[in-house]
C-alpha cells in the first residue's frame, strides 16, 4: 500500500468533499475543521495554510503538530475495512479521518466523535 494514490492526492482537493458530506447532513464546515484540529493538532491558521499550500496527504499528516493520542479509540468500518485493522500507518490516519467525518455525517455529537472522556 506504500504507493497508494491517495497518499499523493492533494488534501485541499478532498477537503471540500468532507465539508459537503457534512453539510448535506446538516452539519457545518466548522465541525469538520474541529475534527481536523482534534485529530492532527493543527491550529485553524495552520490548517488553512495546509489547504492553501495544496499539501498532499503524506505531507499533511507528516507535518501535523500533534496527532491525538486518543485516535486509537476510533473503531469501525470505512469502505468495508475496519480502521483498527489497517496496518499501513498513513492509510490508518486517513481512515481515522474518514471515520470521524462519517460519524459527523451520521449525526453523532461532537463530544462522542472527539472521544471526550465521560465525566
Amino acid at each position: 500500500m506504500a504507493g497508494h494514490r491517495i497518499f499523493k492526492t492533494s488534501f485541499a482537493s478532498v477537503y471540500p468533499h468532507y465539508v459537503k458530506k457534512a453539510e448535506r447532513k446538516g452539519r457545518k464546515k466548522d465541525e469538520v475543521d474541529e475534527i481536523l484540529r482534534w485529530l492532527t493538532g493543527y491550529s485553524q491558521k495552520q490548517l488553512d495554510e495546509q489547504i492553501m499550500a495544496d499539501t498532499d496527504f503524506t505531507d499533511f499528516f507528516a507535518a501535523a503538530p500533534a496527532m491525538n493520542v486518543a485516535r486509537d479509540q476510533i473503531k469501525g468500518v470505512v469502505c468495508g475495512i475496519r480502521v483498527e485493522e489497517v496496518t499501513e500507518p498513513l492509510m490508518r490516519e486517513i481512515r481515522y479521518l474518514d471515520k470521524l467525518i462519517d460519524e459527523l455525517a451520521k449525526g453523532k455529537t461532537m463530544e462522542k466523535i472527539l472521544r471526550a472522556p465521560a465525566p
